[in-house]
């Protein structure tokens, strides 16, 4: 029985595009400090500015999202010649528009609007 040899594998084509173990032990234990951080802000009110605190725990957030890519989506400049960062870019572009114009858009119909009274709201059909 002969042995068929296929000679394009492309299993070996791309190097480190697999995580090892290391990796993924790293990317967890810095998506669970990445959690429990804004998790213990908070839940013990350390920072009493709601803003504040909102805006800190946005920050722990891209942060986890770049962890996420990087440890477990194993996303960099060499993956794909570069492809997979391209079509990441090319989503948060898509994203931004399409939540800062969202928010545009509910702002300015809130602005807007007329304003109504508990009286106006008796006479609603």
């Amino acid at each position: 029985m002969s042995e068929h040899v296929h000679p394009n594998h492309h299993h070996d084509d791309d190097h480190g595009s697999h995580g090892s173990l290391r990796d993924y032990v790293i990317g967890f234990i810095l998506s669970v400090i990445l959690t429990a951080i804004p998790f213990w802000l908070v839940m013990t009110g350390a920072i009493t500015d709601k803003s504040t605190t909102a805006l800190v725990i946005m920050a722990f957030a891209a942060v986890q999202i770049v962890v996420h890519m990087i440890y477990f989506l194993h996303m960099n400049t060499k993956s794909e010649n570069g492809w997979t960062v391209m079509a990441l870019i090319f989503t948060i572009v898509v994203l931004v528009i399409t939540l800062s114009g969202s928010l545009w858009v509910m702002y300015h119909l809130n602005h807007n609007m007329m304003p109504m009274t508990t009286h106006d709201m008796g006479q609603l059909p």
